[in-house]
């Protein structure tokens, strides 16, 4: 299954800190038993139609992303350069949701020299 096998590529090294999955409602997770069974039975909690403010961290996020990349652009157009520069960006800047701390800095435990 694409989600298991995505989540255990991408975070080999951050299971003991997985906590929680709470996706949009999406039919990559239609099968969410069987992901949480084989992702250490991890809970997974799904918001109600319609009702982006229960997946808060995942519509700002989505906003972020999106002042990269707008709906209205052709993602075939985008080179990979310039996707791993927005990721790069994304990756260290500061979250209210994470204490201040960068995606980065919790991934791989490392403080980052901002200024």
């Amino acid at each position: 299954m694409f989600v298991i096998q995505s989540f255990n590529y991408c975070l080999p090294c951050q299971k003991n800190k997985r906590k929680s999955i709470t996706p949009d409602r999406g039919k990559e997770f239609s099968k969410h038993r069987e992901v949480t069974e084989q992702l250490d039975k991890i809970p997974f909690y799904f918001a109600d139609p319609h009702a982006p403010w229960q997946r808060g961290t995942d519509e700002n996020t989505n906003g972020l992303l999106r002042e990269y990349f707008p709906k209205t652009e052709d993602m075939n157009s985008c080179t990979k350069d310039y996707i791993e520069t927005c990721m790069e960006k994304l990756n260290k800047c500061p979250r209210k949701c994470l204490g201040w701390k960068t995606p980065y800095e919790l991934f791989f435990s490392k403080a980052l020299r901002l200024i």
